[in-house]
């Protein structure tokens, strides 16, 4: 299956089908996005779309987004934990490290408005661990590889880990909160060498070697997380 790269949602499945009558994008199970196209559409008209649907694009990736599996104790990012209890009505407040989900009589953590409500407690969490963190992480490495960038932006509605534009803007995701640090090194890496190598060649594998010399099992382990919130 054929591929669109862009700079904000990643690698975008792109299936023709002589049932397709207009260019669609939906969510694929794994959380990134799948176009489908009528066999003879030009991909301009793929590329027209996304760049005028983002905010809508954005949206539909948050509301298809797979449910978390909410449990009482649950490491949240680096530094945050989650704390569910039960009350009169359903709530949930951030104070410090710890997100407290407070349940209603009749709330289950699967519920629609659970979810919700937590989601965006998690994703508040998890954008103020990766401001915190990533941009000094980031230049520490930018450093240390001889590399430069322009600046750092953050997302959460995305379906890939990160970007580097060819402006040298690289964009990350903070769900890499999520993730073991040497699996957040290995997509720093992965970004700032793009600072040098705007392509997948083997010139830029080997920059990202100079970085991660286990890069080969890190972009495997990285392959069995997903990105989305």
């Amino acid at each position: 299956m054929a591929a669109l790269h862009d700079d904000e949602f990643g690698d975008i499945a792109v299936r023709r089908s002589m049932r397709s009558s207009s260019v669609r994008v939906s969510v694929a199970p794994n959380g990134s996005l799948r176009a489908s196209l009528p066999p003879y559409a030009p991909l301009y008209m793929l590329k027209r779309l996304i760049n005028s649907s983002r905010a809508q694009l954005r949206a539909m990736l948050e509301s298809q987004a797979p449910a978390y599996a909410l449990e009482d104790g649950q490491q949240i990012g680096k530094s945050h934990k989650l704390r569910i209890v039960r009350s009169s009505k359903l709530d949930v407040k951030r104070y410090k490290q710890q997100i407290t989900l407070i349940l209603g009589p009749d709330d289950e953590v699967f519920h629609a408005d659970v979810q919700k409500r937590a989601r965006q407690a998690i994703t508040d969490a998890l954008r103020l661990e990766a401001k915190s963190y990533l941009p000094k992480r980031l230049r520490h490495l930018a450093v240390s590889l001889g590399r430069d960038y322009e600046r750092v932006r953050f997302s959460h509605a995305s379906g890939r880990w990160g970007s580097c534009s060819s402006s040298g803007t690289i964009s990350l995701n903070i769900a890499l909160m999520k993730l073991p640090h040497e699996l957040i090194d290995y997509v720093l890496i992965h970004e700032l060498s793009h600072t040098v190598e705007m392509n997948h060649s083997a010139k830029f594998w080997n920059l990202v070697e100079q970085g991660d010399p286990s890069y080969k099992l890190h972009r495997r382990m990285l392959k069995t997380q997903t990105p989305t919130l």
